[in-house]
């Protein structure tokens, strides 16, 4: 079950987030990217993978990748700080790959959606939606591979937790779970508490 949080309805919008990161107020920002998600980026072969990562924030992940020679990359983010941000420590990353949209309106289908510290920072209400909005953006065959927080779900927030249980829930209507239990190589501030998976589109 869905937990409704009551909050002003705008406070997660686009300002809330400018206004994090004008404050440096991002304690989710590890400054690199994290273990499981950087150990599963190097099993990647294939360098012309389509790939977005949505909430991006500074986006060390899709740095990882580019250095790496991946170059088909996509970063989504509701703030325009961190894009700024990212494009100033690499210049030549493409302008149209940096988007500066609401997640919900991209309409751009991927091969793989790295997620980390995005869907625990909306709001709760919001999550048949994203699994739905994920449906949508992944090719047949395309992969959604993560993190999630794996704590109770409260009225504060962001970040929001969850359940293993309510993740299954959530995304076995749409995907293919591959993948899903408890990381074994999480950051020391972490560990326990996130489950990284990886579900397919059919």
């Amino acid at each position: 079950m869905i937990l409704m949080i009551s909050m002003k309805k705008n406070k997660l919008d686009s300002d809330y987030w400018e206004d994090r990161y004008t404050k440096n107020s991002t304690s989710w920002d590890i400054g690199y990217p994290s273990t499981p998600i950087r150990t599963y980026i190097d099993q990647l072969k294939d360098k012309s993978l389509k790939i977005l990562i949505p909430g991006a924030g500074n986006s060390f992940e899709a740095e990882y990748l580019w250095n790496l020679g991946f170059k088909n990359i996509y970063i989504l983010d509701f703030a325009k700080q961190p894009l700024e941000n990212f494009k100033k420590r690499l210049p030549d990353f493409p302008e149209n790959q940096l988007l500066h949209i609401d997640f919900f309106k991209l309409d751009i289908h991927f091969d793989l959606i790295l997620e980390q510290t995005f869907f625990c920072a909306l709001n709760p209400s919001l999550r048949e939606k994203y699994v739905e909005q994920m449906h949508q953006l992944l090719k047949p065959k395309g992969k959604l591979v993560g993190l999630f927080f794996n704590f109770p779900l409260t009225k504060s927030g962001p970040p929001f937790g969850g359940s293993l249980t309510e993740y299954q829930f959530l995304f076995d209507k749409k995907f293919k779970i591959k993948i899903l239990e408890t990381s074994i190589n999480s950051i020391k501030e972490r560990e326990g508490k996130e489950l990284f998976f990886i579900f397919e589109s059919p």
